[in-house]
């Protein structure tokens, strides 16, 4: 499970801004009517989803991106060379793209508290901390700090956690993150950390047909089920995969490129037959429509995502949905038992107290100096329960909406 996320200097994000996941402590009876929403973790109470609002060019989608990106240098930065340039942007004003990019998480695995940050140039990573609370006590796994000195004993300092540390030091470049090296080389704290990554942390909707085929062979009968709920008229899909050769093709491995000769790839094809006659078959692609395709893929993410307890990070998650759809999805999030989803949207539907603590409604806004703000509807004390949260976002009383100012007279200067 995911507690807190915290970034500071990546893309129209400036300021050190915090996505918690811990639950606010309210105590109204809007927010106790909504246990479903929340699950235990020793004396706290944690969110399982959260919603974040805002205008179009505000920042929300740089929220997702810069979480999804952070996590991909966790599992990949032991494959870096020299001449990799980090895919982050800083903040583009004033003096940030000098300042290095941060990310900080707390999250727990195997019933253990862990916080993990690290900071990074374009070019290089600058710092990085590991903490664990074993007793319910912090305690030091690793720190570093590339600017201590010249020597791996001046840059790292070491708690009794980790086997042979410096060895595992004197084989990570400024290129490559410590946690992934030390996954690398088998220790096994390290490897822990890196598979709660790899495994829990879903950084959005995988298509892979490998992947794809795994998840319908695996859930074939709940898909179905779940697309029954959501109204479908679908009762029976099949999956049919063939091998498609591929010839000449270009395998990229960082400093040399490799021609591949006759490679095979997995096609899949997936048949749908409809209640209306079970016999006629329709092909997924071909023939379903783009909502269709849309919700099969959603559904067979979404139950995986559940069924594990992970967290799934997904930008505009309405896209080719109905409203409804998006309210069914997140509602299965809150039947699960610590499945986890951080969700970018537009549907104001959602926001109704009746569905959403005040606690798992963000918003974000752009500021006059570019930069994105990010800020919960818990903030608002004076925000009663009683309020329609909906009718005073699209009234802009938490700003986080586009002003336009269409009066006639200004289109018509569009026209003329």
């Amino acid at each position: 499970m995911v507690l807190e996320i915290r970034l500071s200097n990546f893309f129209s994000i400036k300021d050190e801004m915090v996505l918690d996941m811990r639950a606010g402590g309210s105590k109204s009876a809007k927010a106790q009517s909504l246990q479903n929403n929340v699950f235990a973790y020793k004396d706290e109470q944690i969110l399982k989803s959260v919603a974040i609002y805002g205008a179009n060019a505000s920042g929300k989608s740089n929220i997702i991106k810069a979480i999804q990106l952070s996590v991909q240098m966790i599992l990949q930065s032991h494959l870096y060379n020299e001449n990799v340039v980090f895919s982050i942007m800083p903040f583009k004003f004033e003096d940030f793209p000098k300042k290095p990019s941060c990310f900080l998480i707390r999250f727990v695995v195997n019933d253990i508290k862990y916080e993990y940050s690290f900071s990074f140039t374009r070019l290089s990573i600058e710092t990085e901390e590991l903490y664990y609370y074993p007793n319910g006590r912090r305690a030091k796994v690793f720190t570093r700090n590339e600017n201590a000195g010249k020597e791996k004993s001046e840059i790292y300092s070491f708690g009794a956690v980790i086997r042979k540390p410096l060895d595992v030091a004197e084989n990570t470049s400024r290129k490559t993150l410590y946690i992934s090296r030390a996954s690398q080389m088998d220790r096994e704290i390290a490897k822990e950390i890196f598979m709660f990554f790899a495994e829990k942390i879903c950084l959005g909707f995988v298509f892979e047909p490998q992947i794809i085929e795994k998840l319908f062979t695996e859930n074939k009968s709940l898909v179905l089920k779940a697309l029954q709920i959501a109204d479908s008229d679908i009762v029976n899909i099949n999956l049919e995969k063939t091998k498609q050769p591929h010839k000449n093709v270009t395998v990229d491995l960082g400093n040399k490129q490799v021609i591949e000769q006759n490679m095979t790839m997995d096609l899949l094809s997936f048949t749908t037959y409809h209640k209306a006659n079970k016999a006629i078959p329709f092909n997924l692609t071909l023939e379903e429509s783009t909502g269709t395709q849309m919700l099969f893929y959603t559904i067979l993410n979404v139950i995986d995502v559940i069924k594990n307890n992970k967290l799934l990070l997904i930008d505009e998650i309405e896209n080719s949905l109905h409203s409804k759809i998006v309210e069914y999805i997140v509602e299965l999030f809150h039947v699960s038992s610590s499945a986890q989803i951080i969700y970018t949207t537009h549907n104001t539907n959602l926001l109704n107290l009746d569905k959403l603590r005040k606690d798992q409604i963000y918003f974000v806004n752009k500021r006059d100096d570019g930069s994105s703000d990010l800020y919960s509807l818990f903030d608002y004390k004076d925000f009663r329960d009683t309020m329609d949260v909906e009718k005073a976002y699209l009234q802009g009383r938490f700003d986080a909406i586009p002003y336009i100012d269409d009066s006639l007279d200004n289109l018509k200067t569009l026209i003329q």
